[in-house]
C-alpha cells in the first residue's frame, strides 16, 4: 500500500489536454469526492470543505461563465491565450469546486477566540488536504486534472448561477477528463536544501 500511495503522488500532474471523456462512471466520480471529503483531515474536526462536482453542461456552463468573466477584465486583443486556455478546461469531462464553509470557519474563531487569527489559515490547509486528495485518487483512476483558481472573479456568477450559498467561499476549480497528452518533464529542486533530519 505504501508503494502504491507514494506512486500516485508521483504520478499526479498538472494536465491540461483533457478529453470530454471518462474511464470511469459518474457514480464512482461522486464515489472519490465523497471518500475524500468524508475521510480528509481538518482543524478541530471542522468539517469545513464543501464540494460541487460539475457534469456535462453544467461543465461546459461554469467555463462559459468563466470566459464571460475574463473578457470583461482581459483586452480583447490579449484574449486569445486566456480562450485557448479555458477552452482546454471546457474540452474536460468535469470540474471539481472547492469551498470553504465561513460560517463554520467564523463559528470556530467565537468558540476558541485564543486561535481564532489561525482559523482561516487552517480553513485553507484543509482545502488543500481536499484538493490533494481528490487530484490524486482521480489519477489513480486514469482521469488528469489541474488546480486553477480564478476566484473571486466568477464567484458572483457561480452563485447565481447555481443558488450557492453565500457563505460558501469557492478555493480552487479543479478541471479533469481523460487525458490526450502526458505531462512535460518536471524539474525538482536538490532535496538536501528542502529536507533537514535533525537527530
Amino acid at each position: 500500500m505504501t508503494q502504491d500511495f507514494f506512486k500516485a503522488l508521483e504520478n499526479r500532474r498538472s494536465i491540461y489536454a483533457l478529453a470530454k471523456e471518462s474511464p470511469v462512471s459518474d457514480e464512482r466520480i461522486q464515489e472519490i469526492v465523497e471518500f475524500a471529503v468524508k475521510y480528509t483531515p481538518s482543524a478541530f474536526n471542522s468539517q469545513s470543505t464543501r464540494v460541487i462536482v460539475l457534469l456535462g453542461d453544467k461543465h461546459d456552463r461554469f467555463w462559459d461563465l468563466t470566459e464571460e468573466q475574463l473578457r470583461a477584465v482581459v483586452p480583447a486583443d490579449n484574449f486569445a491565450p486566456t480562450e485557448e486556455k479555458i477552452s482546454s478546461f471546457r474540452n474536460g469531462y468535469g470540474t471539481v469546486l472547492f469551498f470553504e464553509d465561513e460560517t463554520v470557519v467564523k463559528g470556530l474563531q467565537e468558540q476558541f477566540a485564543l486561535y481564532a487569527d489561525n482559523f482561516p489559515i487552517w480553513s485553507e490547509q484543509t482545502s488543500g488536504m481536499h484538493q490533494l486528495v481528490v487530484w490524486t485518487a482521480l489519477e489513480m483512476e486514469g482521469l488528469g486534472a489541474s488546480l486553477q483558481h480564478y476566484n473571486p472573479l466568477v464567484d458572483e456568477a457561480i452563485q447565481k448561477e447555481w443558488d450557492i450559498p453565500s457563505n460558501w467561499k469557492l478555493r480552487g476549480q479543479m478541471p479533469f477528463g481523460k487525458p490526450t497528452m502526458p505531462a512535460g518533464d518536471k524539474e525538482f529542486q536538490p532535496l538536501e536544501e528542502r529536507v533537514k533530519v535533525i537527530k
